[in-house]
């Protein structure tokens, strides 16, 4: 990996606010997308962190987020609720509709919450852990702004990366939680290789003839989309290796974020700029099917007997779910999120245009 700079979370904090502030944000939309953001950061999800800021950036000078936005509810029942971003930026809407599908599974067990006319809302599984840190399971999806996922045995890309993430409640671990894109991989992973001078993995990216690409800055477009006609293969890579399973799910959560909360299906729009996302939330009670706390106890042995399986090299124990960004958290709490020079570099101008004082110059 290139030389990345250790920058302690209060500053990375503080360094999205000042420039948020500067955009002309209502601070009732700074303060969660700031705490997503940041906490995706701790959570080693590189891709949906600050990372965004160069891209979020550019779609304000495109004038494509809304920065004092008038979020609402159009439409609710005891267990259901449509929200309206009003073109914001993603984290908002996004967490007031998670908010919202807890508190309706609380008292009836189950609740589901969808967004519409929002904009990209970050890393999936920041929302998932909010049900779980209440006790609850959680679900969230969300379709995304620009093509990329190519389906299996077409030429060219309809779907967004479409992310997945589901999380749980334990009692004596960290709450389970799985989060990913059906992509074989996120367009954030496309411009960290860039960020990274790192060469593409075969089978990640093909170009507008189909055929494999392996030099990253070929496939980005310098805003943290990918290059026109580019495009990115569905969970499992080839037809061979099961392809038609990430294209399914990529279309399961397009009609979940799409046609369930009346956003337009991005496939069939010729400008991509013009898309709002729609996002998806489910909440779940275990108390609505188990006595209290026997849910949580036995995904808990679960979790301890997975761990407990005897791994094929000795040095790389078997991982569940969630403890690659628990590790990553209780390191980048203590010692700073790194941020490489590429990134470094796109911040400062960020900030030059904001025109906000820089502070990531610094290290932890």
């Amino acid at each position: 990996m290139a030389e990345a700079h250790r920058i302690p979370v209060v500053t990375l904090r503080q360094q999205l606010r000042n420039i948020f502030v500067a955009w002309g944000m209502a601070e009732a939309i700074i303060r969660p997308t700031v705490d997503v953001m940041s906490e995706t950061d701790l959570r080693g999800i590189d891709s949906h962190g600050i990372g965004m800021m160069p891209m979020y950036a550019e779609m304000r000078r495109q004038g494509r987020i809304t920065m004092r936005p008038d979020i609402k509810v159009v439409r609710e029942t005891p267990v259901t609720a449509l929200i309206d971003g009003d073109g914001s930026l993603g984290h908002a809407p996004a967490t007031m509709a998670m908010n919202l599908a807890i508190g309706k599974a609380k008292a009836a067990g189950l609740a589901a919450v969808t967004v519409r006319r929002s904009r990209h809302f970050g890393a999936a599984g920041s929302y998932a852990l909010m049900a779980a840190r209440e006790g609850l399971i959680g679900l969230a999806s969300t379709n995304a702004g620009s093509k990329a996922i190519v389906p299996t045995r077409a030429r060219e890309p309809v779907f967004g990366t479409n992310p997945i993430a589901f999380a749980a409640p334990t009692k004596t671990n960290k709450p389970f939680v799985i989060d990913m894109a059906t992509s074989t991989v996120a367009v954030g992973k496309v411009k960290l290789a860039v960020y990274n001078n790192q060469p593409l993995p075969e089978g990640w990216v093909v170009d507008p003839a189909g055929s494999g690409v392996r030099n990253a800055p070929d496939a980005f477009d310098g805003f943290g989309r990918l290059a026109e006609g580019y495009g990115i293969t569905p969970l499992g890579g080839l037809a061979a290796l099961s392809s038609h399973k990430g294209y399914g799910l990529a279309a399961m959560v397009e009609i979940l974020c799409s046609m369930v909360p009346g956003t337009p299906f991005i496939g069939a729009l010729d400008d991509s700029s013009e898309h709002h996302t729609g996002h998806f939330f489910l909440a779940l009670d275990p108390i609505a099917f188990r006595e209290e706390g026997e849910f949580e106890s036995e995904l808990d042995a679960m979790i301890d007997h997975l761990r407990g399986l005897s791994p094929h090299d000795p040095a790389l124990p078997v991982l569940v779910p969630g403890d690659p960004e628990d590790l990553a958290h209780a390191d980048r709490l203590v010692n700073g999120v790194p941020i490489p020079d590429m990134l470094m570099q796109a911040m400062a101008n960020v900030c030059r245009e904001a025109n906000v004082e820089f502070l990531l110059n610094g290290s932890a």
